[in-house]
């Protein structure tokens, strides 16, 4: 199973606006979906987002100001090679001008349309509770065509 991490970067606090990025190429190509990666051996998933942050969208962010929101594993029981072991974090700050990367295509979407037909089908269930300040474990299993979700499970966190 890949060990991995996703940071959604929101602005306004309240969050009024949420960072996408576009994934130009390799797993979920095309799909819109929070800035991360996979972690690195004898690298801490805190240490992955601030690295994946500045690859995918040339902006720092500071381990101090990232809240972590759960963790969620993905399942494709026809492609095991997909599964996946997601650390999810949020943050409210960072520095620099956002910029499109060979990786990623950021883009900011306001919170109240995001746009879930374009990102993985099981975002839409789990990532208002991320972005109303809920802390979530989750496991979503997918169908054969890697894309349709066969089960699911949502348990919120103290």
């Amino acid at each position: 199973m890949i060990e991995a991490t996703l940071c959604f970067i929101l602005d306004g606090d309240p969050a009024t606006r949420i960072l996408l990025g576009k994934k130009k190429r390799g797993f979920g190509e095309g799909k819109l979906n929070g800035l991360g990666g996979k972690v690195q051996p004898g690298e801490t998933p805190i240490r992955t987002i601030v690295r994946e942050v500045a690859e995918e969208a040339n902006v720092a962010i500071s381990p101090d100001t990232l809240r972590s929101a759960g963790t969620i594993q993905f399942f494709f029981p026809f492609h095991p090679a997909f599964d996946h072991h997601v650390h999810v974090f949020t943050t409210h700050c960072w520095e620099g001008d956002v910029h499109e990367s060979s990786e990623m295509k950021p883009e900011w979407f306001p919170i109240e349309k995001i746009p879930y037909d374009c990102m993985w089908a099981d975002d839409v269930h789990w990532l208002p509770l991320i972005l109303s300040g809920r802390r979530i474990e989750a496991e979503f299993t997918f169908h054969e065509d890697n894309e349709t979700i066969a089960t699911f499970m949502i348990r919120e966190l103290s």
